[in-house]
């Protein structure tokens, strides 16, 4: 009787953490599912889901990566399926493992409609990754024109330094004062007060 009533003093807990485990293991199988649908472009599949979990599945994390499936139809150029996720509640600000926001992976790829839709999301364009690299800075790298113009006309601030010290605008003047990509930076920056850094954030970053 004692041995029987001590095998169930330690079966209870045990079970309490089974049961405890079980919707945990339920929603990471969801978002595993989720994403795989995302990345095989499955709509219906998609949809379903959200219907199911609701919209915080839309910002679900790969346990490896860290990407979320915005960051996953940002980097194959997928406008429409960018669309959709953010209409469905993804968050456009979210950062993978890398600390890469959508808008710093549709800069690295030079996807110019897919940052202009992130940021006319209020996506935040002075975000870096972890190397301190902001969008603006990787188009001057990248010498993109065009990219570093609607970067500019939406508030990235060009002389916000990366982890080296250096800004777009030191990186621009590598290639001399009266280059296109200084001129660029000259005839389309905000004045400091209209930068998007420049204006406050409150809360912490995601």
């Amino acid at each position: 009787m004692f041995k029987a009533m001590r095998a169930l003093r330690y079966a209870l807990p045990l079970a309490g953490l089974l049961v405890l485990a079980a919707p945990a293991q339920a929603q990471f199988s969801a978002g595993y599912k989720f994403l795989e649908a995302v990345k095989k472009k499955k709509a219906d599949e998609v949809q379903e889901t959200i219907d199911k979990q609701g919209s915080n599945i839309v910002n679900t994390k790969d346990v490896t990566s860290g990407e979320t499936a915005l960051h996953i139809v940002t980097a194959r150029r997928d406008l429409l399926w960018m669309s959709f996720l953010i209409g469905k509640g993804a968050n456009v600000n979210v950062r993978d493992s890398r600390g890469q926001t959508p808008l710093v992976v549709a800069a690295n790829i030079g996807f110019d409609e897919g940052v202009q839709l992130l940021v006319e999301q209020k996506a935040r364009v002075d975000e870096a990754n972890d190397a301190g690299e902001t969008p603006l800075i990787t188009a001057v790298h990248n010498r993109k024109l065009a990219l570093m113009r609607i970067l500019l006309a939406a508030g990235a601030n060009p002389d916000r330094k990366d982890n080296s010290g250096r800004s777009a605008r030191d990186y621009a003047m590598l290639d001399g004062k009266g280059s296109l990509l200084v001129t660029t930076i000259e005839s389309n920056a905000r004045p400091a007060a209209q930068q998007q850094s420049n204006k406050p954030t409150y809360g912490p970053k995601l």
